[in-house]
Formats: C-alpha cells, sequence, structure tokens
C-alpha cells in the first residue's frame, strides 16, 4: 500500500466518531480506533491483531459484528451488549476482491447506551404521564358521577368553574340552551354542592303543567277550595321547596298570571294557598331554565321585564352537544357503562359506530344520546353494537355518513389495488382518529389497536396524512 494512502485511510479512522474495525477473512483485527474500545472494556492497542472469535468467546464483543459479517458475508445490523452495560449500535461490511472472493470485514459501531437509557425515561415518562392522565380521568368521572356532570370540553370546563364559584351562595341561576344539554343535572349539582343540599331539590317542569291547575299547584290550597280538591288540601310545590332549591325549568312557559305571583314571592319571601287568608314565609334558593329567549320575549310583551331581571343574575347559556364535541365519547362511555349495569348487559361499541356517533350532529342533545343507547342496549341480541344497528332516521341525519369505514374501503377498492386500498383506508382512519382524539392512547381505544402501532403507522403515513 502507497505510504500516503495508508496514513491517510489511519488518520480517517484515527479522527472517525464511529469505532471503525478492519478485520482480515480470518477475523483477524487489522487496525482500528483506540479510543472507542474502551467501552468494550479493552485498552488501546490491546486488540490489534487478536481474533474477533476470542473476543466473542471471552464476552468482550456480544455478538462479533465483524464474525457475523464473515460467517453471512452480507451487510449485516446489530445491536451489541457489552462486558461494561454498555449497548452498541453495529453496521458491518464485507468486502471482496476482484475474484469476488471476501477478504475483508469493515464495521462501524456507536455507543447508544446514553440514548437507550434516555428512551426508557422517555417511555416511563409516558406511562407516567398516561398514568396521571387515567387518573385524572378517573377522578373527573367519579367527581361527575357523584354530582354527576361529566365534561371535557374547554366550554364546559369554565361553566364548572362558575357553577363552582356561585354554588355556595343564594344567587338566582338562569340556564339558557337547547333542550337535553343537560340543565337539569345543572341545577341539581347547584343544590348539591350548596349549604341546602340537606334540604328539598323540587324540580317543576312548566311546560307540563295545564294552566288552569297551575295556581293550586304552585301555591297549594285549603280545604274546600274548589271542587275535586282533598279535604285535608294540598302544600303547594313552593311550600316544599322551603330551606331548600326550586328549579323552574322550562320558565319560558310560565302564564302571564303566574309570572306576577312568583315575583310576588321571590319580592316577599311569603305567599297564600288558594282559598288561604293566611300568608306563609317561605325561603328558598331560585334556579330556572329556558331553551327560549327571554329578552325577546319581553319584548314581545310575553314575559315580564320586572320577572326577567330577577331571573337573570346569572345567566350561564350551556351549549348543544354538537358545538362541544370533546364531550360526546366522555358521555358515550358513561351512559354506556350505566346502561349496561342497569340492564346487565355487556353492549360495546364497535369502532365504526363509536366514530359515526362522534360525527352525529345529536339534535336531541344528551337525553336523545341517553336514549339511543338505552334503545339499543335493549334492542340489539349481539354483543357488539355495529353501524347497521343504528336506526334509519339517526343514519340519515350523519354528518359524514359517507365516511364510513366501508365506504372507504368501497371508494378505494374500486379505484386502486389491493395494498394501495388498504393503505388508504388506514390513512383515512387515522386522520379521523386524530382529528377526533387528543393523544395517540385515545387513539388507540377509539381505532382499536395498541398505542405503539399508532406511534408506527403516524411515523408511517406521516407525509400522506391530513393531521388537522
Amino acid at each position: 500500500m502507497d505510504e500516503e494512502v495508508r496514513l491517510e485511510l489511519e488518520k480517517i479512522i484515527e479522527t472517525s466518531n464511529n469505532n471503525i474495525t478492519i478485520t482480515d477473512e480470518n477475523g483477524i483485527i487489522l487496525r482500528s480506533n483506540p479510543e472507542h474500545w474502551n467501552m468494550y472494556g479493552l485498552e488501546p492497542g490491546s486488540y490489534i491483531g487478536r481474533s474477533v472469535y476470542d473476543l466473542e468467546k471471552e464476552g468482550f464483543l456480544s455478538p462479533s459484528i465483524n464474525a457475523l459479517v464473515l460467517k453471512e458475508k452480507k451487510v449485516v445490523r446489530i445491536m451489541q451488549h457489552t462486558k461494561l452495560g454498555k449497548v452498541v449500535m453495529s453496521t458491518g461490511y464485507p468486502v471482496f476482491n476482484q475474484e469476488g472472493r471476501l477478504i475483508r470485514a469493515i464495521s462501524y459501531s456507536q455507543d447508544q447506551t446514553e440514548i437507550v437509557k434516555l428512551q426508557e425515561q422517555y417511555s416511563q415518562l409516558q406511562a407516567k404521564i398516561a398514568g396521571f392522565q387515567t387518573e385524572v380521568e378517573e377522578l373527573r368521572e367519579k367527581e361527575a358521577s357523584d354530582h354527576p356532570i361529566l365534561f371535557r370540553s374547554t366550554s364546559m370546563q369554565q361553566i364548572f368553574k362558575t357553577l363552582q364559584r356561585v354554588a355556595p351562595t343564594d344567587a338566582a341561576i338562569l340556564f339558557l340552551g337547547e333542550s337535553g344539554v343537560g340543565k337539569s343535572t345543572l341545577a341539581r349539582f347547584i343544590h348539591d354542592q350548596s349549604g341546602r343540599h340537606k334540604e328539598p331539590f323540587i324540580e317543576v317542569n312548566c311546560s307540563t303543567i295545564p294552566e288552569t291547575l297551575f295556581e293550586s299547584e304552585m301555591f297549594g290550597y285549603e280545604p274546600g277550595s274548589f271542587t275535586g280538591a282533598q279535604k285535608a288540601g294540598k302544600q303547594g310545590l313552593i311550600e316544599q321547596a322551603d330551606q331548600g332549591t326550586l328549579f323552574l325549568d322550562e320558565i319560558a312557559e310560565l302564564p302571564l298570571a303566574m309570572q306576577v305571583k312568583l315575583l310576588k314571592v321571590l319580592q316577599e319571601r311569603k305567599f297564600m294557598r288558594v282559598g288561604g287568608k293566611k300568608e306563609l314565609h317561605v325561603n328558598f334558593r331560585l334556579i330556572t331554565a329556558t331553551n327560549q329567549d327571554l329578552k325577546q320575549m319581553v319584548d314581545e310583551g310575553k314575559f315580564r321585564l320586572d320577572l326577567y331581571y330577577r331571573l337573570n343574575v346569572i345567566p350561564i347559556h350551556i351549549s348543544s352537544l354538537k358545538e362541544r364535541k370533546d364531550d360526546i365519547p366522555i358521555l358515550l362511555k358513561h351512559y354506556l357503562q350505566l346502561l349496561n349495569a342497569k340492564y346487565k348487559e355487556s353492549k360495546k361499541l364497535h369502532a365504526s359506530t363509536y366514530g359515526l356517533l362522534i360525527d352525529y350532529e345529536w339534535p336531541g342533545n344528551v337525553r336523545e344520546m341517553e336514549n339511543l343507547l338505552e334503545r339499543l342496549i335493549l334492542t340489539i341480541e349481539d354483543e357488539m353494537i355495529l353501524p347497521e344497528h343504528l336506526p334509519f332516521d339517526l343514519k340519515w341525519n350523519m354528518k359524514e355518513i359517507s365516511h364510513s369505514p366501508w365506504e372507504l374501503v368501497k371508494e378505494s377498492i374500486e379505484k386502486l389495488n389491493l395494498k394501495d386500498a388498504l393503505e388508504e383506508v388506514e390513512i383515512q382512519l387515522l386522520s379521523r382518529a386524530y382529528r377526533q382524539c387528543k393523544t395517540t392512547y385515545e387513539m388507540a381505544e377509539y381505532l382499536g389497536i395498541s398505542q405503539p402501532t399508532i406511534i408506527y403507522k403516524l411515523k408511517k403515513y406521516k407525509e400522506k396524512l391530513s393531521l388537522k
């Protein structure tokens, strides 16, 4: 070998960040850079001229990358474990002469111990974070089941904070929002968190009481007040709520004549039964709710302005379920568990069904969801609830029904071969799961696969995924 070429080769090996080792066809070490051999537990210079087979037997190389290259006569990549507990990533290459005979094996090795430790620490940290997330979720669900309020959306988090602040007071609260969003549940939560929680919680739906009976139902009556009255008289709903909480749902349906009387009770804290002559004192916390625009009703002369101001002390608007998509998964899980326990069933939602229910607009909000799941649990014989089990009218109103897994498959197989079609379906489902879920653990549950598989597939389709 030319002297200049030899010097260049030695300098390249000496200054490389990798541990470069060159052996002959018998596994004898010809050249290597000395600084890196301490990770194998060998002193610099003590390995030149030695056989990698001997070093392997002595446990310094476990296994020897050069020995594997000489044996397999091809490129080899392995992770080595040294006597000192180091983890080394090695790649070996065979060198053939012009006649095709193997004459050399060259390997490149890097100490990966710190990287492996960091990966292990990262995995442990991820596991801890996942555990903390699970604990937080369990605490939240326990808190929700005690009250019960189930939420994950930002809007509901803010509402929950507001409710916690005002619950201990006696301030009047007006819940606004569509039917079925859970206004009565929130009213019950307010009562349970107040100083009146040991006293009665009286809920009245103003739309269900006929106007002719409203006064007697609300204020009660004395014996013999009118034909058909109970001989002993009757205590009204307002009187039953004394020292507790009176929740008037659908307050917009309250007749104008009753609005006047309710206003007087709120102002004076006293009332008289129908047919009575004695005023009775009452003390209750008032919570009201409506799905109508009370201010507009005031402008139209259908609701009293003075009563509106009495009710509208702390107005809280509850968004519809379609506006707080983050709450849908936790609500589906809750009601499925609740109803399965109630009817001693073990029904499950197929991933496709789960996806469709998350995409659904839910015009009837939480009440519609609970009713639908109850119907499915009671009427479906199979343990797994599939998309075809969903009611026709619900499927007809699905916002993204055309994006169901079957539709994706059908669309794909019409255009692509099997491999590309399967990849396209995976990409579409991963994109959908990414939009619906906040973590890779949630994505794994959503798609029914493991979390490491999710990580792998996200990396695999990184360039093709629509992660918006």
